[in-house]
């Protein structure tokens, strides 16, 4: 028992129901993406865990990058204007993008970087998220790859954070209201 587990509610998704997704999940990329020698762009910070695991589980020739976003607007919600904080150092003209995040919720930034990476030619975008908590979609974007559907609870773990902390659980739980005291 760790010292960050008295602050979870309850484990969605243990260390060995998250493996074995990620093992699926680069099964179905690997078949979609074998011939296309993807570009997988990982959204810092939260996928960085997410990340290690599908390019190990999807066995293609492939390269990695990071892109790193931020929101404008408060700490409680995303005002839907993003701005890039740290970006990918290659051309990716032609190149088929695969943006790897942990969670997908408002859609803003997903939403950005498609957009943008199309813009800066890219032959193809698509998505792959660890997380999708559909209930807080405001913008018209869908993943290509899913590991699991959420409900609209704080998660954590996993690279998923509260403040920055609690990336390094090797689960997906709910954080305790009272940790986060109402503020989201």
């Amino acid at each position: 028992m760790g010292m960050m587990d008295q602050d979870i509610l309850k484990v969605l998704y243990t260390e060995k129901q998250i493996a074995a997704r990620i093992e699926a999940m680069g099964m179905e990329m690997y078949g979609a993406l074998k011939d296309k020698d993807p570009l997988f762009v990982s959204v810092l910070r939260g996928a960085f865990i997410f990340m290690a695991d599908i390019v190990r589980a999807c066995q293609v020739r492939c390269d990695v990058e990071f892109i790193a976003v931020s929101s404008y607007g408060n700490a409680t919600s995303s005002s839907g204007a993003v701005k890039i904080t740290h970006d990918i150092q290659q051309d990716i003209t032609g190149r088929n993008i695969v943006v790897i995040e942990d969670i997908l919720d408002s859609g803003n930034t997903l939403h950005f970087l498609k957009q943008y990476f199309m813009t800066k030619g890219a032959a193809s975008v698509s998505i792959c998220t660890l997380l999708d908590k559909p209930s807080r979609r405001t913008k018209a974007i869908t993943a290509d790859y899913i590991g699991f559907t959420v409900p609209d609870e704080f998660v954590v773990g996993y690279g998923l954070d509260y403040c920055q902390k609690y990336r390094n659980l090797p689960y997906i739980g709910v954080l305790k209201p009272e940790v986060y005291s109402g503020e989201e």
